[in-house]
């Protein structure tokens, strides 16, 4: 699989116009071509592969301290305090890697600015380019026996091993030729270490994705609290029910004179009146029998009446808005016309009067009008 490798100019100073030094690599891993590119220019170039990008050596703040062996979610805390030891600024404003620990118990720490990272993504989304990697510079040179060097801007880069590398700013000092790259090609080839410093910006774009999995979240609870409400009503619905069959159990109890029980609490309340009152046992009886047909002769009745009125002999059903009333009406009313009970329809429901009352009124209203 081909690379392209980017040398990085500092961070600070990058730009769209700014010039790279891009190194091209075969599938064998050696270099086929290498030119120096604006990133624009770079990115209007067709089927680039996702860069490989190294920062300036001023960019590549590296150390290596020891750790004791740790869990891995307890070496990165170890290593958020260590690193905090050794920079100058805050560093929550930095973006911080490391290498897993050695057998030597050496971890290998990394850490760029976080407004560094954030300006590189820009720029480079600005270009119409991907990235793939993002090292400190010594990763670029290639793992060989001994150590292996070279300079770049006033530095001087090191790679011991797959993950150990310094930087050294070169102050006048003389150093060993020999422990310097041969030929200067092979300061693109080095193997890539299993870590980096571009989790960063994989952060970066994390944080604006995180809106996805948040609106997810928010319509999952809701889901669930929809679910919920529905359960508790249901269950709420139950126990509207059982509550209802006690209290019509209750009244049945304390007064078995009633035949049926339509609307339990109006027929207490009637009971209770009737005894303070000290009613005489027709009127009773009479309530009791209308009571008991329209049970009987009237079954859709239950659970559906309103208000009980008894009032001059004559029983009121005053019936729920939505209540059912009644299907065939000739049955059930000649049911109850041959127990001697006349049903009449009204706006509030129905009203049940003994037939021989209601026979007795007809003929009371015809002789009147017969004598008129």
């Amino acid at each position: 699989m081909s690379q392209l490798r980017v040398a990085l100019p500092p961070l600070a100073e990058l730009e769209l116009h700014s010039e790279v030094s891009c190194a091209w690599l075969d599938r064998h891993g050696q270099v086929s071509r290498e030119e120096r590119l604006t990133l624009r220019r770079l990115g209007q170039q067709p089927k680039q592969p996702p860069l490989l990008c190294f920062l300036h050596p001023a960019d590549s703040l590296l150390a290596s301290i020891d750790l004791p062996p740790l869990p891995a979610n307890k070496t990165a805390a170890a290593v958020q305090c260590a690193a905090q030891a050794l920079m100058l600024g805050d560093s929550s404003q930095m973006h911080i890697g490391h290498s897993p620990r050695d057998a030597s118990g050496q971890v290998q720490i990394a850490w760029v600015s976080r407004q560094h990272l954030q300006r590189l993504a820009a720029v480079l989304k600005q270009a119409g380019l991907s990235l793939r990697g993002l090292y400190p510079a010594p990763y670029s040179l290639p793992v060989l026996p001994g150590v292996v060097a070279c300079v770049a801007d006033g530095h001087l880069l090191r790679r011991e091993s797959l993950n150990s590398a310094q930087v050294e700013p070169l102050l006048g000092a003389e150093f060993d030729e020999a422990s310097f790259a041969a030929d200067a090609t092979q300061r693109w080839i080095g193997p890539l270490p299993g870590w980096g410093l571009h989790g960063g910006l994989q952060q970066s774009g994390g944080e604006q994705r995180g809106w996805g999995r948040a609106v997810g979240c928010v319509a999952l609870a809701v889901a669930v609290w929809v679910v919920g409400l529905n359960l508790y009503a249901a269950r709420e619905a139950r126990q509207g029910q059982q509550l209802k069959a006690q209290m019509s159990q209750r009244v049945k109890q304390a007064f078995p004179e009633l035949p049926v029980i339509l609307n339990p609490l109006q027929q207490t309340r009637q009971q209770l009146e009737q005894r303070q009152k000290g009613a005489v046992d027709d009127p009773a009886q009479n309530f009791n029998r209308l009571v008991l047909q329209a049970g009987t002769g009237m079954p859709f009745m239950a659970g559906s009446v309103e208000r009980l009125s008894y009032r001059d002999g004559a029983l009121q059903l005053a019936l729920l808005s939505d209540a059912n009333r009644g299907g065939n009406e000739k049955n059930w009313q000649s049911t109850l016309a041959q127990a001697g009970i006349s049903v009449t329809a009204d706006d509030e429901g129905w009203t049940l009067r003994p037939s021989d009352e209601s026979s007795a009124n007809t003929n009371e209203d015809d002789s009147g009008a017969d004598d008129e």
